[in-house]
């Protein structure tokens, strides 16, 4: 008992390094380009541009249809095959943010279509380019109307990451895989890096619901 007690203290630290080092840079990064994909997809698709609408669509039917992991084998495993050789942790970001990213567009064209049209309408009377009227009547809005569905979206990828592993990508599981191997302590050491995970999804869902309340405290105003 003591001997499991000392494990878990001892790997504790080694485990939450990475992390903090890569899971949460990981998290950040990939979330932040999905956020740009999804409002230029989600805002193709709200203009009803013709052919870049069909493209968005099926940019966002290949990527939503195939699993994340199978994304992942194919930009980093498959590309090498063709001459296009990609560093695992960037390998990590594009995959994740292309694949978050379409989900994102989804949630943001919906957010978008909410706005009633007579906004998009009374800032195009006002004297404003229909750019205008997006960015600054229309978008507010329907971030306030997807904020809390994208939080989801950012605490359910802290999570994913942790398929990086299979393209080696040193964050946090792949740590704790490391350190199974040798010490033979599976039970004890998964449920440890699973209760990290948790206090950092705990830690996003307190930051979401904090930011919602301050929506609303805004829409009133």
């Amino acid at each position: 008992m003591n001997a499991a007690f000392e494990l878990f203290v001892d790997s504790f630290w080694d485990i939450l390094l990475p992390g903090l080092l890569v899971t949460i840079p990981l998290t950040a990064i990939s979330f932040t380009f999905a956020l740009i994909i999804a409002v230029v997809v989600a805002l193709i698709q709200f203009a009803g541009v013709p052919v870049l609408s069909q493209i968005a669509r099926f940019y966002i039917w290949i990527i939503r249809g195939t699993p994340l992991l199978v994304q992942l084998f194919i930009v980093f495993y498959g590309l090498p095959h063709v001459g296009i050789l990609i560093d695992p942790f960037v390998a990590a970001v594009v995959v994740f943010s292309i694949n978050e990213g379409a989900y994102c567009s989804e949630t943001m064209r919906a957010a978008l279509e909410s706005v009633p049209k007579g906004q998009l309408e009374a800032g195009l009377c006002a004297g404003m380019s229909w750019s205008q009227t997006i960015r600054r009547i229309v978008l507010p809005q329907a971030f306030r109307t997807a904020f809390p569905t994208l939080g989801n979206s950012l605490i359910s990828m802290v999570k994913d990451t942790s398929l990086a592993a299979n393209i080696t990508v040193t964050e946090m599981f792949m740590t704790t895989q490391r350190i199974v191997a040798r010490t033979y302590e599976p039970l004890l050491l998964y449920v440890e890096v699973g209760l990290i995970y948790l206090i950092f999804c705990t830690v996003l869902t307190k930051l979401q619901t904090s930011g919602e309340k301050r929506l609303q405290r805004y829409g009133k105003r």
